[in-house]
């Protein structure tokens, strides 16, 4: 799970740094069918910054945020007053699988890493969608919607806030 939704928070800045893009923001829309075609969707809005300071700020069904930097993924979830630490993989290095990602058609490009193969279209030069099989099977759909890209962004945004009263588990 850790590899996918650091593979998947960094492609949103990751791919697009091929055009030399520094920053990414937008509103976005996340949709998981499973094997009974049963669909979760969420949503929220997504900062992220090179080299890999992301912060997905989940607003439906439920409020989440999820913070990533190099070393560490922290998940914030404050209606169960708990945070989750989990350790970046070390041997991850989104920059060079991203390279090869090849053009399929236009607007469409396709990437591997480890097992999973993420299909990502753009339009106008801004990433539009991303979309993969996850390890449990799942098809997951994240669209884009108002991107902003090369905005400066405060790093503060990057920091999780953790209340002191959660429950902390390192993973």
């Amino acid at each position: 799970m850790k590899h996918i939704l650091t593979l998947l928070i960094s492609f949103t800045l990751g791919f697009a740094s091929l055009d030399e893009i520094n920053s990414f923001e937008a509103d976005f829309t996340q949709s998981v069918t499973d094997e009974n075609n049963k669909v979760l969707s969420y949503s929220g809005s997504i900062m992220a910054a090179k080299p890999q300071n992301v912060m997905w700020d989940y607003e439906k069904p439920i409020k989440k945020n999820v913070y990533i930097n190099t070393e560490n993924v922290t998940i914030v979830e404050p209606e169960i007053e708990q945070v989750i630490i989990k350790e970046i993989e070390s041997n991850f290095n989104f920059f060079n699988m991203i390279k090869n990602a090849k053009k399929t058609k236009e607007n469409t490009f396709v990437a591997t890493y480890k097992e999973s193969v993420f299909t990502i279209t753009t339009k106008n030069s801004l990433i539009k969608s991303i979309s993969y099989i996850d390890e449990f099977e799942n098809r997951v759909v994240i669209v884009f919607d108002k991107q902003k890209q090369n905005e400066s962004i405060d790093s503060k945004v990057f920091i999780p806030k953790i209340p002191s009263d959660f429950d902390i588990i390192k993973d």
